[in-house]
């Protein structure tokens, strides 16, 4: 991803996602690139997560608080809280389905985010929408759906590059709290990519100390990305 090649945009300082008293600023790999797809996984490896068809890296300039991370997948192992939920979970079916809208997925999109990010300007999701964020015609996109019988409970977001997973984005229905689906999508993640044979599931960004980030620490062994690359987190972090 040499400069010479492709063209990195700065985005307008905006509203952090995060921090509310905080702006945030991305840099952003050029969308009209022709070659995004082969851009990709290069592209996880540096830290960058896709968003609808941009890829993007946090670059703020008073904050470096988002930290890329990845599972080292060959060397994960559940622990006891996770392969408990797999068994709370062994009555759902998973299904490697074709990604896209579809009126299933669309009404289950919005029930999560009308529960989980009330007010937050997603809660209103349209068709549109729903298309915009979670996909691109040049991402390897595929969608985990998981079922209870021919009920749709969740659906997790994957994008599948050579050397790596992202875990894009997961929603699912917001009554089933007891299950922990968004726990039981990484697991499913995990797995998919230790059948294909993939080194690494990307989970985007951690942010030490931050609730909303606080889960992805639990999946061992983690990586985080730094100035001098990535890393293994050590076990006490944000403990």
């Amino acid at each position: 991803m040499r400069s010479e090649r492709v063209r990195l945009f700065q985005t307008l300082p905006h509203a952090c996602g995060y921090f509310a008293e905080r702006t945030a600023q991305n840099l952003v790999i050029d969308p009209a690139a022709p070659q995004l797809d082969q851009l990709y996984g290069p592209a996880l490896e540096r830290g960058f997560r896709r968003a609808g068809g941009h890829l993007y890296y946090p670059s703020c300039p008073q904050c470096q608080a988002c930290t890329p991370c990845r599972i080292d997948v060959e060397g994960f192992r559940p622990d006891r809280a996770q392969k408990r939920c797999l068994r709370r979970n062994a009555d759902l079916a998973i299904t490697e389905s074709i990604p896209g809208y579809n009126a299933e997925r669309h009404a289950l999109y919005e029930r999560y985010l009308r529960t989980r990010h009330a007010g937050g300007g997603m809660d209103e999701a349209e068709a549109s929408d729903f298309r915009r964020f979670l996909t691109a015609p040049w991402s390897p996109t595929l969608f985990l759906e998981f079922r209870q019988g021919a009920r749709l409970l969740g659906v997790a977001v994957t994008d599948v590059c050579l050397t790596g997973i992202s875990a894009v984005y997961t929603f699912f229905d917001p009554e089933e709290t007891a299950r922990s689906l968004g726990t039981f999508a990484i697991l499913q993640q995990v797995d998919l990519a230790r059948r294909r044979g993939i080194p690494w599931l990307y989970l985007g960004f951690w942010i030490e100390g931050h609730p909303k980030m606080d889960y992805k620490r639990r999946f061992r062994p983690l990586q985080i990305r730094g100035p001098d690359g990535w890393k293994p987190m050590a076990e006490g972090s944000a403990s």
